[in-house]
């Protein structure tokens, strides 16, 4: 792997040979600054060709045949989910799901544990800077079962109030469910300390680590969750294939999301026995491509070291936050550097966030604008929308400055006093 680094720094100009999208310009001559990474993080040549090779070299259906792909594509399959594993620090490999990413991967959560075990008047615990991936499949959850929604308050800097967490942490609290770091004002949460409030409440946690899995070492065993969901294409992965992790026994006694082939022990004329983990919650043809190649971008990001990502990161944000305060009535939404990751979104007083992010993609400058899937969050910010920078191992310094130098175009553009 060219790429590879030491464990304490990252070297850009050799991350950014990894990946061929920066090899060539935009169709205006302009270079790509991407910085929509929180949406969705470009990818290596290793993976694009890992996956290139399942389908040139040895591609068949998993777990199907005897024949030699057959038997070369289930070594690769679960070859990828021991990576996962260890990648988050699972206990076995039987607790790692392949599913199409961490919407699909909540849902199975609320589907198969929730609708199995919530009951009429029981309560679940969320706050309102979740994505709507972890937000509307519990609130699907109260309505169909009878339970009631309760909020965990946020401080005014956008930061779970964990003073207030005794006032809606019940005896009657089945699922406490939380991002481990915002997606758009970058929070990150103290996942460990929710996890074992909740636990000694008798509830379950579900977290949401689309944004955190790509940027900072995951150990779900320390941290005491009972599920843990993330997505392939954040992590400079393939896109149709994420992770659900789930507790042993958690899965044991929730049931599956979806039935059919793949899934079953053994089929009568008139009911169904379930297969041991992983396969009873992978009902049908599972994303093999994208999964093999999934188990290569963890090999990918782990070559590179994630403390030195996570340092990297941390660096681009102090500089993006101090170079950002340059530009005339740009205000951050969000706590402190200290509190968050590398995740800036923003306002420019006078400016639709719609049209900033249209001129600085006249500079090559790839931003997020909108709601972000956070209509809650935005309410309680008292704004529609905002513009989000958000950073990645392959973004640099320079990349940082050629955003703050296209938002004092924007600002002209927009005639901005």
């Amino acid at each position: 792997m060219s790429s590879t680094t030491s464990q304490q720094t990252i070297d850009v100009a050799r991350v950014r040979q990894d990946f061929p999208i920066f090899s060539r310009p935009l169709p205006n001559g302009a270079d790509l600054v991407f910085l929509d990474n929180a949406s969705s993080a470009q990818k290596p040549q290793q993976v694009i060709q890992k996956e290139v090779d399942c389908y040139e070299r040895y591609y068949a259906n998993a777990h199907r045949g005897i024949y030699q792909f057959g038997v070369a594509i289930d070594e690769e399959l679960e070859g990828s989910r021991a990576k996962v594993q260890r990648f988050i620090s699972a206990a076995e490999p039987e607790e790692i799901i392949f599913t199409s990413g961490t919407t699909m991967s909540i849902n199975l959560v609320a589907y198969g544990w929730g609708r199995k075990f919530v009951k009429p008047d029981d309560e679940i615990l969320i706050n309102e800077m979740e994505h709507h991936a972890n937000l509307v499949p519990w609130q699907q959850l109260a309505k169909e079962t009878g339970a009631k929604l309760n909020f965990i308050p946020l401080t005014d800097d956008y930061r779970l109030d964990l003073s207030q967490l005794d006032d809606v942490l019940t005896k009657r609290t089945k699922i406490v469910a939380l991002t481990s770091m915002s997606n758009v004002v970058g929070t990150i949460n103290d996942v460990s300390h929710v996890a074992a409030r909740a636990k000694s409440a008798g509830a379950i946690t579900v977290v949401d680590a689309a944004q955190s899995a790509a940027r900072s070492a995951t150990n779900v065993q320390s941290t005491g969750v009972d599920f843990l969901a993330f997505s392939g294409h954040k992590i400079y992965g393939p896109t149709g294939v994420g992770v659900l992790y789930g507790r042993r026994e958690r899965l044991e006694e929730m049931d599956p999301f979806l039935t059919g082939g793949g899934m079953i022990d053994r089929v009568f004329r008139d009911h169904s026995t379930w297969a041991e983990l992983p396969a009873k919650f992978e009902a049908g043809t599972p994303q093999i491509a994208q999964a093999i190649a999934l188990g290569a971008a963890i090999d990918y990001v782990s070559s590179c070291g994630m403390n030195a990502i996570q340092t990297h990161e941390v660096q681009l944000l102090k500089h993006a936050t101090a170079s950002l305060a340059e530009v005339l009535g740009l205000k951050i939404y969000g706590p402190d550097q200290s509190h968050k990751g590398a995740i800036v979104s923003f306002t420019v007083d006078g400016a639709h966030p719609q049209d900033i992010a249209s001129l600085v993609d006249r500079k090559g400058v790839a931003v997020r604008q909108g709601h972000h899937c956070t209509m809650p969050l935005h309410d309680l910010m008292g704004v529609s929308s905002t513009v989000r920078a958000s950073f990645g191992m392959y973004n640099s310094e320079a990349d940082v400055d050629v955003l703050v130098d296209a938002l004092h175009y924007a600002r002209k553009r927009l005639r901005l006093t």
